[in-house]
């Protein structure tokens, strides 16, 4: 499987995310933000600070000509993951439902902290069980992810809610105010997927831990 990892000024986890992925066995190439064209099974916008954040987070990075490819993609049935800035993205592109806001302390949280998978029920967390407990890295300052009450009981009713924020035992532990302490979610069809935590530094247990690994193994489990 072929993954197409995009390169924005004021990324800073392309390599990282270059290196899990490779990994765990899949093939990748780091494409710049410039180009216009893209071949690859899964495209990952990947965490940092695309154009310095300036306006807001990805406010900029969902004008660049690489974009275009990735409606085109997405259009086509492709699978897409956004990993941080790369979700604040996907929701910049309407390809995910939803805003993103401030985290409601005003601060950078920058931690381990544990996930709880509300739903398996996709590509992305096929090597994951419902209700399991991972323990992934999050590093924000805006990951207050906000939906309405009327389009938030559609995604429940559609298992678009994916993962949500937690304690080690899995009672519900919300570290930037994110509405129902949602951590990470999909499009309807399941084939866009994005988080704030980040699974491509949570690979290698000299680290702090391997549960992103399970993650990111998902869509070749």
């Amino acid at each position: 499987m072929k993954v197409a990892i995009i390169n924005f000024p004021g990324t800073n986890c392309e390599r990282d995310t270059q290196y899990a992925f490779e990994k765990l066995g899949y093939k990748t190439e780091i494409i710049w933000h410039k180009e216009e064209s893209i071949n690859a099974d899964l495209i990952v916008l990947p965490g940092g600070f695309s154009h310095g954040d300036y306006l807001r987070t990805a406010a900029i990075a969902k004008f660049s000509p690489i974009m275009k490819a990735v409606v085109v993609h997405a259009k086509k049935g492709g699978y897409i993951l956004g990993i941080c800035n790369g979700f604040q993205m996907l929701l910049e592109l309407k390809l995910l439902d939803g805003a993103m806001n401030r985290n409601l302390s005003l601060s950078f949280i920058s931690k381990y902290h544990h996930l709880k998978v509300v739903s398996a029920d996709n590509k992305f967390l096929s090597c994951c069980k419902k209700d399991e407990i991972l323990n992934i890295p999050i590093a924000h300052g805006e990951g207050n992810y906000y939906i309405d009450s009327y389009n938030l009981n559609k995604m429940y009713d559609k298992g678009q809610i994916l993962l949500k924020y937690c304690d080690e035992n899995g009672a519900y532990e919300n570290p930037n105010g994110s509405v129902d302490a949602i951590a990470g979610i999909c499009d309807k069809d399941k084939k866009i997927f994005g988080l704030m935590p980040h699974p491509e530094r949570a690979i290698e247990a000299e680290l702090g831990g391997v549960d992103g690994a399970r993650v990111l193994k998902g869509f070749i489990c």
